[in-house]
């Protein structure tokens, strides 16, 4: 069976740049650059939606572990599961992380939790490079696995404050290889939001990403 675009796409992604540079620096790398800088600006966001000591969190997409190494810093009691499609970069993940944090390979688009079960689940430049019904998927599974008040958080591109992506998406060489950018605008975050029961608590809380975020209560 052929892989889902958004596992092939990481995949060949790690691939050029482990090629290119020192093993380590690629895995860091690999999730954007700006690795410490912009995984501090992350718990950031997580601690200002209200992520507290003792949470159950599931960080989906979480990479190389920019959040988690962060995150593992702030935190003595922090029930944490990170998820990635690319086995280089969890296995990185968990070499920056606390003993305690668990990585598993993601499975498709689903959290690896039983129903109501997660205080909060995260993603951090994940929904960018899906196709919209793949978000919807995979917000629709993350709401089940939510406890009451619950949250979801996630960051996504929008056109007033990502425009030179776009208009770097269209000098792009037609010809050539490269991961879908995908933006999602507010109204259809405020759809997907009606659809599955979920308030939005609020857009960009915490330092600025170079993404938007939004927050979802259940």
């Amino acid at each position: 069976m052929a892989k889902p675009h958004y596992v092939r796409d990481s995949i060949a992604h790690l691939k050029a740049i482990v090629g290119s540079m020192p093993r380590r620096q690629a895995m860091e790398v690999a999730v954007g650059g700006d690795f410490d800088l912009i995984g501090e600006r992350e718990a950031d966001i997580l601690i200002a939606a209200g992520l507290r000591e003792g949470d159950t969190i599931v960080d989906a997409g979480c990479g190389s572990g920019r959040a988690a190494k962060q995150l593992g810093r702030r935190f003595q009691r922090l029930d944490y599961l990170g998820i990635d499609v690319v086995p280089d970069l969890l296995a990185h993940a968990a070499s920056v992380s606390p003993p305690d944090f668990r990585f598993q390979r993601a499975p498709g688009l689903a959290i690896p939790k039983p129903d109501a079960s997660t205080d909060m689940v995260c993603f951090f430049s994940v929904f960018t490079h899906l196709l919209h019904e793949e978000s919807y998927r995979y917000l629709r599974d993350a709401r089940r696995a939510l406890k009451p008040g619950g949250k979801v958080v996630f960051s996504f591109l929008e056109a007033a404050k990502n425009w030179e992506v776009f208009a770097g998406m269209v000098e792009a060489d037609p010809s050539g290889q490269r991961p879908l950018n995908m933006f999602v605008e507010r109204p259809m975050i405020a759809e997907w939001a009606r659809h599955l029961d979920l308030a939005i608590e609020g857009f960009d809380v915490g330092p600025p990403l170079g993404q938007s975020v939004v927050v979802l209560r259940t």
